[in-house]
């Protein structure tokens, strides 16, 4: 393959470009429709990117007969850490009586169905860029007079895309196939970030400019399960409460409920707005100086700095009979949040402990819960 060179860091390092799940699509049909009409095998292929960029591409698995061909791409994310690195996108190609191109997804292809995606509901979780990038490939080689049918498959996609927000996103049964530039940049920061966002639109059409955020999966499962809001509003953030809060206003959220793990949230009552650890720690200092404004005793300042959690910090906390100190925490995190995004939206903030239990909360909180339907009690 065409090397595609590397991506620089700030700090110096480089790291390897790979290719999309879109690229692989578009080759492996560009191969099977090529071999459909030589009816022989094809050992390499080479595909046009959006980016400009073209690939040759290792052909995996090829059948062919006088009717159909089949055959796959192996995706290479680079040094990008995609769940889908390594996988096989297969292409099977055949023959149909009507001019054009039909494009489906197979084994493994999610299908949509939530509307406030760029595809229908019941479309195959195939992107436009990607679509382009496929249809491009096959009438390179397709005269004008014929058609094909294209399905493109992932084995063992289904089960990949639970570790995805697929079916946060309303995509269910599998994987997307993506790719805008038909190349992965190794900035999987940034396309998480992207990903993530994605969710906003589409729990906006559920019809309420309410949303709650969440750091993780746990979070996600205890404000529903737990907690009983609306699975549909319920959105993750993993460390990005900046960039989320951010992204609410772009898209007219009216209000906003911070909602998860004290470890997690108590960093934004202290300002923080990236919460990974790499950006910034400072829990215990923060917890500390909130116990002491509510008195605590150098005895118990000392406990929580010595600690090694927030969760740890929590119960000396509760031991002391100080859980006014989680609402106050709460107030701070919301207070702050509202002025990051410039009071363009009311934030509310609900902190839990690990399994999931309501450690402390702000009257925003209280409010927001009761405009999502759910009445929850003020922990004073």
């Amino acid at each position: 393959m065409k090397s595609l060179g590397s991506y620089q860091l700030p700090d110096g390092r480089l790291l390897r470009r790979g290719y999309t799940t879109g690229t692989c699509a578009a080759a492996a049909a560009k191969a099977a429709l090529w071999m459909l009409m030589h009816n022989q095998q094809l050992k390499q292929v080479m595909v046009n990117t959006p980016a400009g960029i073209p690939l040759t591409l290792e052909v995996l698995d090829s059948r062919v007969t006088s009717t159909e061909a089949s055959c796959a791409v192996k995706k290479d994310s680079g040094d990008d850490p995609d769940i889908t690195h390594g996988v096989l996108v297969y292409a099977g190609v055949e023959y149909v009586t009507k001019p054009g191109i039909m494009l489906e997804g197979g084994e493994g292809i999610g299908k949509v169905t939530k509307r406030g995606l760029s595809l229908p509901v019941g479309a195959s979780a195939i992107n436009p860029a990607p679509r382009e990038q496929i249809k491009s490939a096959l009438q390179e080689l397709l005269p004008p007079d014929h058609g094909v049918k294209v399905v493109i498959s992932i084995p063992g996609g289904e089960e990949l895309a639970k570790k995805t927000l697929n079916s946060t996103l309303g995509i269910l049964g599998g994987l997307s196939i993506l790719g805008s530039s038909g190349i992965v940049e190794p900035m999987s920061e940034e396309s998480f970030k992207e990903s993530l966002s994605l969710q906003i639109p589409v729990a906006l059409e559920e019809g309420s400019p309410i949303l709650v955020l969440t750091p993780g999966r746990r979070g996600w499962r205890q404000a529903v399960e737990n907690l009983g809001f609306p699975r549909a509003q319920v959105l993750q953030m993993s460390n990005f409460v900046g960039y989320m809060l951010l992204t609410c206003t772009r898209f007219e959220v009216q209000e906003v409920l911070l909602c998860g793990s004290i470890g997690k949230l108590v960093k934004v009552a202290g300002g923080i707005f990236d919460t990974h650890s790499k950006t910034a720690d400072g829990r215990r200092e923060i917890m500390a100086a909130y116990a002491a404004l509510e008195g605590a005793s150098q005895e118990t300042l000392t406990d929580i700095m010595e600690g090694v959690t927030a969760e740890g910090a929590a119960e000396i906390l509760i031991d002391k009979g100080m859980k006014k100190v989680f609402n106050r925490l709460a107030e701070k995190a919301s207070s702050r949040s509202q002025a990051y995004v410039k009071d363009k939206l009311k934030v509310g903030t609900i902190l839990m402990n690990y399994e999931g239990e309501i450690l402390g909360m702000d009257q925003n909180a209280l409010e927001i819960g009761g405009n999502l339907g759910c009445q929850l009690t003020y922990l004073s």
